[in-house]
């Protein structure tokens, strides 16, 4: 009895820690500040058999000065082994199909292949003093990359400049460490490179069907210790590299229970 009132209490205190280590996902460099932030769904998993889970990851930048931030060049953004992604009989769409296309050309030809959805904020410095700030939705398909899996990120804004940005993450795994799947990307000049992303929210998660089963295309683990209910981990990490060279780097850890 003794023993399992202590686990009980060691786990409560872990979420406690875990909860406040939460909180630790600002990287500055400079006058630059990063906010990242990623959280999935639901926090209750199975201890070995993977299930369908959802991820929404935010960031955003800004300058402590108020200036305009300088255009991010390469995000890199890296899961814990223990989440899978599955792209099995799911629909592939191409950077081809969602150029120059908004939101609703962009869903009516590749909605098969749509694996999340978000939205973003840009700063375009047009000329004048302060920069303008336009907004719009973002759409995630599964897509092919050089003949690997890829997520295809289409960004699309209405006002006041209507833009289609196109972004490829590639996805690519590791066979060590803690965290095994990393999607990079090279984003493109924004605005003839005076425009710069300043903030995103994606979320991604499909369930589908193919031959018979269910399929998802997010899923994961609690992998708690044997005698444990819970878990912390390493969830995600990120790094951001900025046009002028500079670069911040962001890890979240958070907590899972076994169902």
């Amino acid at each position: 009895m003794r023993r399992r009132a202590a686990i009980s209490v060691l786990v409560g205190l872990l979420a406690l820690l875990a909860g406040a280590a939460a909180w630790a996902e600002v990287g500055q460099s400079g006058n630059v500040r990063v906010h990242f932030n990623a959280e999935f769904a639901p926090r209750s998993l199975p201890r070995e058999r993977p299930a369908p889970i959802e991820v929404t990851i935010k960031g955003e930048i800004a300058t402590t000065d108020g200036s305009h931030p300088p255009p991010l060049q390469w995000l890199e953004v890296e899961l814990n082994r223990k989440g899978q992604i599955s792209t099995t009989g799911l629909p592939t769409c191409t950077s081809r199909l969602l150029q120059s296309t908004g939101t609703s050309e962009a869903l009516a030809r590749c909605r098969g292949a749509l694996v999340g959805r978000g939205s973003f904020t840009a700063d375009l410095a047009l000329g004048g003093d302060n920069p303008v700030s336009s907004g719009g939705q973002i759409l995630a398909f599964n897509g092919r990359r050089a003949g690997k899996p890829a997520l295809l990120l289409h960004f699309f804004a209405g006002v006041p400049v209507r833009f289609t940005l196109v972004v490829p993450l590639r996805i690519g795994h590791r066979r060590e460490g803690q965290f095994g799947t990393v999607l990079r990307a090279r984003i493109p000049k924004l605005g003839g490179g005076f425009g710069s992303i300043t903030e995103i929210v994606l979320t991604l998660g499909r369930r589908y069907a193919f031959a018979g089963k269910r399929r998802s295309y997010l899923s994961a683990a609690c992998s708690a210790p044997t005698g444990f209910n819970a878990a912390i981990f390493s969830f995600a990490r990120a790094n951001f590299r900025f046009e002028d060279g500079r670069e911040i780097r962001s890890t979240l850890t958070r907590t899972c229970r076994v169902r």
